[in-house]
């Protein structure tokens, strides 16, 4: 990533500690699976967590589980009534994320979808008061126009990588293409914040608090 090293190291550093089972998924995940890099990483991992302990869902769409570290995360702080439901194309990243999951207390919140995303989010039912991208960048816009008419009145849609590394600097970089798109919809407001790699946070902009 096109970001200041030490500066990360600092925010991990002075971050709360990462949690026991995470780091055991993290060294697993690099020594199984290898795209370590593709990791939530500790810092955006407690990020989500803040904002799962923050907006309290009920229901949490994550769209690219990978190892299941950004998945267990959320789950730390999600209400005893929340569920998440969560896609990932290849089974053997499934079956790492299986496996931690099974081993963490929040196994009964978490459905672990293997299949394509698109056809996940077309079977599930209802709303979704949270959304987690982090699959192929190339399917940004289309998860995005499936899931925004999808989010409850107060629901967020979080998506990861929306530096992609610097290349969105690059004009036809995907993800920059989907920031583009976000940022020139009336439908959404949105903020992206310089967290790892890049997270935005997207909501409709017809809310109003009340």
């Amino acid at each position: 990533m096109n970001i200041d090293e030490a500066l990360q190291e600092y925010a991990q550093a002075v971050s709360s500690p990462h949690d026991p089972l995470l780091v055991e998924l993290s060294d697993e995940t690099h020594r199984s699976l290898g795209s370590g890099q593709m990791l939530t990483g500790p810092v955006a991992g407690r990020f989500l967590e803040l904002l799962v302990w923050t907006a309290r869902p009920t229901r949490v769409l994550e769209i690219g589980t990978f190892s299941g570290h950004a998945t267990l995360s959320m789950a730390a702080a999600l209400p005893a009534a929340g569920h998440i439901d969560t896609c990932e194309l290849d089974p053997e990243r499934a079956a790492t994320a299986q496996a931690y999951v099974d081993r963490s207390p929040w196994a009964a919140q978490i459905t672990i979808h293997i299949g394509p995303a698109g056809e996940t989010i077309a079977a599930l039912p209802g709303s979704f008061d949270l959304v987690f991208m982090d699959a192929d960048k190339t399917g940004y816009i289309d998860y995005y126009e499936a899931v925004l008419p999808r989010l409850s009145d107060h629901g967020l849609i979080v998506a990861d990588n929306t530096l992609h590394g610097g290349c969105v600097l690059e004009a036809d970089d995907p993800v920059a293409a989907f920031n583009t798109h976000v940022a020139a919809d009336p439908r959404s407001s949105q903020v992206l914040l310089t967290v790892r790699d890049g997270m935005t946070l997207i909501r409709h902009a017809a809310h109003r608090p009340g």
